[in-house]
């Protein structure tokens, strides 16, 4: 296992109820120092069944596509992979979330206040989560209300194989608080905290998660990571007991009330790239001709073509 990244506050650990404050205040700094690498968006509602899908066209990628070019390039005159994690940017770290894991803003964002929590020692995005991941994401779901994700796998969107989740702090759009499949969701009818989303034709399953915001870290995960489990084997995941790695590609979407799980077959199709925003009704497109062939197509058929059936 590779050796966690050196900061001269690397030890010392977020105080709790700081979180909100360490974020904008970080993200004010990391935008005037160039750290950050906002990318702006116009944003357009499709509306399928009763998810009202948000579109974004991504008005300038060319930032985030040169990064990811020169990443490759200097990976292979080296022949050694490049951890943009270890060592983090330090104009990017907001603070220390648990022994584990770390909490960083996310270079290229979309939505203000975009927090990635990082595994402090090397982990693959490909292994499975575990209870110290789920107590490191809680942490931060305490204090900020928000949707986090965990894209496992590349085919499922993961462009880092360094272990992260992320999570977006809601509102999701100005004005608008709910996520756009909050009325799908509220529409289902669980059976031992589990259950499925009626407008979803693909291979999908959903545990409710109604945690008080009180729980601790501690406790918060082993319900989690429970569900999480029981989540995998209703999609029909089969897992070994001993075994660290995940089975198949998939998406992992969770609130405060929710948990979410969609097993992946391709990251993308007619070149629309989909990663778990995606299942949260969240879409993106690169120009106006993506998203005229995106109305056509349909939302819900775009998911299934790279979900499993």
């Amino acid at each position: 296992m590779e050796e966690s990244a050196t900061n001269p506050s690397h030890h010392s650990l977020l105080q709790p109820g700081t979180l909100w404050t360490e974020t904008t205040q970080r993200t004010k700094t990391a935008r005037k120092s160039g750290a950050l690498k906002s990318i702006e968006t116009e944003y357009h509602l499709i509306q399928q069944h009763d998810i009202p899908f948000v579109v974004r066209t991504l008005s300038n990628l060319t930032r985030k596509e040169q990064a990811r070019k020169k990443q490759r390039q200097q990976e292979t005159k080296t022949e050694t992979r490049i951890n943009p994690f270890l060592p983090y940017e330090p104009d990017l770290f907001v603070g220390n979330i648990s022994p584990t894991h770390l909490c960083l803003l996310n270079k290229f964002n979309v939505v203000d206040n975009h927090l990635l929590i990082v595994t402090r020692a090397f982990e693959e995005q490909t292994d499975l989560l575990n209870l110290q991941d789920f107590a490191a994401l809680w942490s931060c779901m305490q204090e900020i209300d928000g949707l986090a994700f965990f894209n496992g796998g590349k085919i499922a969107g993961a462009s880092q194989p360094h272990k992260h989740l992320q999570l977006i702090p809601l509102p999701f759009l100005p004005s608008v608080v709910h996520l756009p499949v909050d009325e799908a969701i509220a529409n289902i009818t669980f059976h031992n905290s589990l259950g499925r989303i009626d407008s979803f034709p693909f291979r999908h399953g959903i545990a409710s998660l109604d945690l008080a915001p009180d729980h601790s870290p501690e406790a918060a995960a082993q319900i989690m990571l429970q569900r999480y489990y029981a989540l995998l084997n209703q999609v029909g995941f089969k897992l070994d007991d001993q075994e660290r790695k995940q089975p198949g590609a998939y998406n992992f979407l969770a609130t405060r009330k929710w948990m979410l799980i969609v097993p992946r077959s391709q990251e993308s199709f007619q070149n629309i790239s989909i990663n778990s925003l995606g299942f949260a009704g969240s879409l993106f497109v690169r120009d106006p001709t993506s998203l005229e062939l995106l109305k056509k197509l349909t939302p819900l058929k775009l998911l299934t073509e790279v979900a499993l059936t």
